[in-house]
């Protein structure tokens, strides 16, 4: 009975149907590759249903800050938090205008700057050939040495993927990692013109994001209010004032390292390896998490069929994601909008959704309705057998939008 219950909660749903952005990466919405972004269809439908101009929505696990870049098309004010500083930078990035540019000159100039800029990384060499790297020094030095925001920020994206692509990480895998195939391509890289190579690619970044924003343009953002904040700690941080509407897509359970998947590009644009270390603790994998009272049966059902290890991992991340957000929704007049997928661990399907819609309601909350998105397409999703436990592990097919309404 209570299963059918839930069952009549349950709709499925195509984000991608409903709304009329053309792509998930239209726009500015793809500028850089963020591990399981939120897709902006999912915003703009929450937004479309249950916001008006002038409300104030946010979102406490940022990530990219695709909140806020719709929120502006929709003329709500907004509030960005994440534990990743780039978020400031990307946010900034994506709202931009796009301007002329002598991107000539502006090349010629960063191939022709003395600067260097050398990022404070202990194993800096390890990831990058030493021919390269007398090379990228001067070009970063070029960028820091500028004075001009705005061919800084243009400039910022397309440097970061072409310096990352002159790197031995391969790009295939969320987290940064060597592999064979991208060894094949730095050697590669070494036996061809490689700099003129360098160049080309940053022009032709460059190219691609003034044609994103001038399609961003073309969706009307208005000039709200923003507040944006990276490198905060969400699980301790405290919400100042009222918002109507939180909607946030969380960290995914065992998919949470992301601090370590952006630390080569938070390098390059001169975070140092001691602030970065204390942000990579933060992360909910190697940080303590004060236990609290998870209002939910299913919860507890999941829990007693994970043993050892990966019980703690369980308990880190519901004790860490559900304490965060049971402390900011006392700040929320109207909507909890919570975007998750039900990942696997230990072969089980771990029903992230329920298991938040159970615990909200118990606190007051009335469960709208909870709406199932399959993934389209996301690498980090594909089904295979764990190799490290011999587990056919299930990823994730499905996205789920959990609706709950203040009472």
């Amino acid at each position: 009975m209570e299963k059918e219950r839930w069952m009549e909660k349950e709709k499925r749903i195509r984000f991608r149907d409903l709304i009329a952005f053309p792509s998930t990466t239209y726009a500015t919405f793809g500028l850089y590759r963020y591990p399981a972004k939120f897709i902006p269809h999912v915003i703009a439908y929450v937004l479309e249903k249950y916001a008006k101009p002038g409300i104030e929505i946010f979102d406490p696990f940022a990530g990219y800050g695709t909140a806020g870049i719709v929120a502006r098309i929709y003329n709500c004010n907004y509030e960005l938090w994440d534990l990743n500083p780039l978020l400031e930078t990307f946010h900034s990035i994506a709202i931009m205008k796009p301007k002329e540019v002598n991107l000539r000159e502006v090349l010629r100039e960063m191939a022709s700057c003395k600067e260097e800029f050398v990022p404070r990384w202990s194993n800096f060499e390890y990831w990058f050939p030493q021919d390269f790297l007398p090379f990228l020094f001067k070009v970063w030095g070029f960028y820091h040495s500028l004075t001009d925001t705005y061919i800084k920020l243009l400039l910022t994206i397309p440097l970061l993927k072409t310096s990352r692509y002159f790197s031995y990480d391969d790009p295939q895998r969320q987290k940064l990692s060597k592999s064979p195939k991208s060894k094949k391509r730095i050697e590669s890289l070494l036996a061809r013109n490689w700099k003129d190579e360098f160049f080309q690619m940053v022009g032709e970044e460059i190219g691609k994001m003034i044609k994103r924003m001038k399609e961003y343009q073309l969706l009307s953002p208005k000039q709200t209010k923003a507040v944006v904040k990276g490198g905060v700690d969400t699980l301790s941080m405290q919400l100042e004032g009222k918002k109507d509407i939180l909607i946030t897509s969380p960290p995914y359970l065992q998919s949470h390292e992301y601090i370590r998947q952006a630390k080569m590009d938070l390098f390059w644009l001169g975070y140092s390896e001691d602030y970065i270390k204390k942000l990579s603790k933060l992360e909910i994998p190697y940080r303590d998490v004060n236990p609290i009272t998870i209002y939910s049966e299913v919860y507890s059902q999941y829990r007693d069929k994970i043993e050892g290890y990966y019980q703690k991992i369980y308990d880190r991340y519901f004790w860490g994601v559900l304490g965060a957000l049971t402390r900011l929704q006392e700040n929320i007049c109207s909507y909890l909008c919570l975007f998750v997928g039900r990942t696997s661990m230990r072969g089980y399907q771990i029903p992230i959704d329920r298991i938040f819609a159970e615990h909200f309601s118990a606190l007051g909350w009335m469960h709208k309705v909870t709406l199932i998105d399959t993934i389209v397409a996301r690498r980090l999703f594909s089904y295979r057998i764990n190799p490290a436990t011999g587990i056919n592990d299930k990823r994730t097919r499905t996205e789920n939008l959990v609706i709950l309404q203040k009472k």
